[in-house]
């Protein structure tokens, strides 16, 4: 599992000549490590104000950020596998019409499966940017630098994921699903725009 490897090898998986792991499992670790981020700004002993207001606001910004770190951890290896059913989907046999006709299905399976796996990653990327709203207000001050980079890597993911939203959505025959999926994307980037 991606996630499990040391930096270095991770680091090396990205830049290898291998098409896996690519954008979206980038995205996923950019918006993992911008929630990370958060988190830590919020478990900070000291607070904005020292106020039990700050210390209450922070804690459940700190429940609903970890239950985000960990569904975009996940997304970085689960992007690599979407993607591979991808590419093992395009692999299947096709010499006659039934062969072809299943093929041309597990293909469109497949492709909305790698369309869901970067457009969570948008959704929850959106969630820790309003959380990072929370954090800003409340956090310890002398932390607002992590608060900002944590922004600007969930940005980052956000805006990698809508890339591979995009790319994959171009590929899908059903277009209203297009149409639902690229509306929805949109609006998730804009509005992490607006928030950021």
């Amino acid at each position: 599992m991606l996630r499990d490897l040391p930096l270095a090898d991770l680091l090396a998986a990205f830049s290898s000549p291998d098409p896996t792991p690519g954008g979206g499992s980038a995205a996923a670790l950019s918006s993992a490590i911008g929630a990370s981020l958060l988190l830590m700004v919020a478990a900070l002993p000291k607070t904005r104000n020292g106020s039990e207001e700050d210390r209450t606001a922070l804690n459940a910004a700190q429940q609903e950020l970890s239950a985000l770190r960990d569904r975009l951890t996940a997304a970085i290896d689960g992007d690599t596998a979407a993607y591979n059913g991808v590419v093992a989907a395009y692999k299947r046999p096709k010499a006659s019409a039934e062969e072809q006709a299943a093929r041309k299905e597990a293909i469109q399976q497949a492709l909305r499966a790698a369309t869901d796996v970067p457009l969570d990653v948008m959704r929850d990327s959106m969630r820790a940017l309003e959380a990072a709203a929370v954090v800003a207000r409340h956090g310890y001050k002398a932390a607002s630098s992590d608060v900002g980079v944590a922004i600007a890597m969930l940005r980052a993911g956000t805006t990698g994921a809508h890339l591979n939203v995009g790319i994959n959505l171009e590929s899908i025959a059903d277009a209203s699903y297009r149409t639902r999926i690229g509306d929805e994307a949109r609006d998730l980037i804009e509005r992490a725009a607006a928030i950021a």
